[in-house]
């Protein structure tokens, strides 16, 4: 079978990317006719495994009660990150109408207000050297979008949609900005190009996709008589909400169940709360009690019981009706204690100063506008400073080096000097600092 015609770019070429939009795309009925280019964050080892196999990959759909195998066709070709000539090309063709993105929260190189962080080093000289040469290679995942539309400007070939699937808030509008700000430093006539051409989708992402492991790839292998050295290993549930403007066509990701609204915000607030809001109180608090997997902290009553804490303080600002934020959370009991799916605290515990922020801050602010210090709300926030401290998983974070000094020394001022660089006004209400302080205590205790 021969791959299918490039028409839809994505920058971030990992196990969710394969589990989920490929995944759509491959079970769209028109999916032959929309191959994509993926290309790797990081490490170009992805990529050689998977040009080496046409594209072509193993999922595994993980069910308690056993595994599904199947072959995905939709990945076209795969890249080195680095191979920034090959997507500029991409971009300048008329046949590439999309661009997705999972490039994690901390990807878009943004400050704390949702701006381009300009003063970024990365970012200072990306902007210099596209200003110098827009074809030359750059760092960030920013710029290179904007030197890909560039390309595509040069080429005059129309426009394209940009459709990030990363857990950021209203993340098309957070992504046009990113680029509209960068674009601008670089050549004003291209921020204008963007915003008349490139179309940007808000995008509520859900399934989960933990790293394969060795006893996984031997599975694969036994299962299917393949020395498939790219599987992905994913949970049966998955979700796909997006709202916008395609500007120049789609996949019919419709006939694989994904959900076109007017309004994503509800369901992505359903998403990032409960679900990703979850993992994070369970990778700091739950690896503080030794656990590996969420599979092992849901069989802990202690763990379930600060779960149940959270969801509750969180369900109570959503706006979806109850009985679909119910029915939410019984969904969610059953797939993290799915016992089959191995996905480690230690991974989701990555980046916490730029997770907490969109999955727990958001509930903690409600609760204290409502004139409630609730439990659930803050136990995230101690739980991440007693991980900042060397408790549970390892510290890996983008600003651990800003982070981590803050977080030392005697707790008290460890727990004011963190909730400062989450957000000020949190750290100026004693009352709540005076909860995460003798939460934190009672994590640290053993």
């Amino acid at each position: 079978m021969s791959a299918p015609p490039v028409r839809h770019v994505h920058l971030g070429l990992g196990n969710f990317f394969r589990a989920h939009q490929a995944w759509y795309t491959d079970h769209a009925a028109d999916g032959a006719e929309w191959g994509i280019a993926a290309f790797t964050g990081r490490s170009p080892d992805l990529a050689a495994a998977l040009a080496a196999q046409d594209g072509l990959f193993t999922l595994v759909t993980r069910a308690a009660d056993g595994d599904r195998f199947e072959v995905v066709h939709s990945l076209s070709r795969a890249h080195a990150a680095d191979d920034q000539a090959a997507l500029v090309r991409y971009l300048a063709d008329p046949q590439v109408r999309i661009v997705t993105t999972t490039v994690t929260e901390a990807g878009y190189v943004r400050r704390a207000d949702g701006g381009l962080d300009v003063d970024r080093p990365e970012i200072v000289s990306d902007v210099a050297t596209l200003r110098a040469d827009p074809t030359a290679l750059v760092r960030t995942a920013p710029a290179k979008l904007v030197a890909g539309l560039a390309a595509r400007r040069r080429a005059e070939v129309g426009g394209l949609t940009i459709v990030p699937c990363d857990n950021l808030p209203e993340n098309g509008a957070a992504v046009a900005r990113v680029l509209g700000e960068l674009a601008e430093l670089v050549d004003p006539g291209l921020a204008a190009w963007i915003g008349e051409n490139v179309g940007f989708v808000t995008t509520m992402v859900d399934r989960i996709t933990p790293e394969p492991t060795a006893e996984d790839f031997a599975t694969v292998q036994a299962q299917t008589g393949v020395h498939d050295r790219a599987p992905v290993v994913t949970e049966p549930f998955t979700e796909w909400v997006l709202s916008g403007q395609f500007v120049a066509g789609r996949p019919r990701w419709e006939d694989t169940g994904a959900t076109f609204t007017d309004d994503v915000v509800p369901f992505e607030e359903r998403k990032l709360w409960l679900l990703n809001g979850a993992h994070s109180m369970l990778a700091y608090a739950g690896s503080l009690r030794g656990h590996v997997t969420v599979a092992d902290a849901m069989r802990d009553a202690t763990c379930r019981a600060w779960l149940e804490e959270w969801w509750d303080a969180a369900s109570s600002h959503l706006t979806l009706p109850p009985t679909d934020i119910a029915a939410y959370r019984a969904a969610l009991t059953e797939r993290f204690a799915n016992p089959r799916m191995r996905h480690r605290l230690d991974q989701i515990a990555f980046d916490g100063s730029q997770k907490l922020p969109i999955r727990t801050l958001p509930t903690l602010r409600r609760e204290l506008a409502a004139g409630r210090i609730s439990p659930g709300a803050t136990r995230p926030v101690a739980a991440w400073v007693c991980h900042l401290r060397g408790h549970g998983a390892a510290v890996t974070d983008a600003r651990a080096a800003e982070v981590l000094p803050l977080a030392a020394g005697p707790l008290p001022g460890a727990v004011r000097r963190v909730l400062e660089v989450l957000d000020p006004e949190l750290a100026g209400n004693d009352a709540l600092v005076a909860a995460v302080l003798e939460q934190a205590h009672e994590l640290e205790s053993p």
